[in-house]
């Protein structure tokens, strides 16, 4: 079991960045799959970026050389660095924590970010 508490989101302006961090209550090195998703007004959420443990990390088309996600094992952090955001970005991100091969899932209770000039 883990708990993930988010932080960092807030407003920003179209083209200006944002870090968000998820922190985690137990050492992320054994987490198998780490990430971030988001869910817009009256849309579903979606997958915005993830990382495994071996570091390998995977991003949804929209934010593709603009969001880079990390995670610091010694701080039990998992980053997501939001660049030249757009207003489309507008969402709670959520961070996600993902074992394997138990299958077992866990959600942070979600930061909202808006870009709004």
């Amino acid at each position: 079991q883990v708990q993930l508490v988010e932080s960092g989101g807030g407003l920003v302006q179209p083209g200006g960045s944002l870090r968000l961090s998820c922190a985690a209550s137990r050492s992320i090195f054994s987490i198998n799959r780490m990430g971030w998703y988001r869910q817009a007004p009256g849309k579903e959420r979606e997958l915005v970026a993830t990382i495994i443990s071996g570091g390998s990390t995977n991003y949804a088309d929209s934010v593709k050389g603009r969001f880079t996600i990390s995670r610091d094992n010694a701080k039990n952090t998992v980053y997501l660095q939001m660049n030249s955001v757009k207003p489309e970005d507008t969402a709670v991100y959520y961070c996600h924590a993902y074992f394997f091969p138990s299958r077992n899932d866990y959600w942070g209770q979600g930061t909202q970010v808006t870009v709004s000039s």
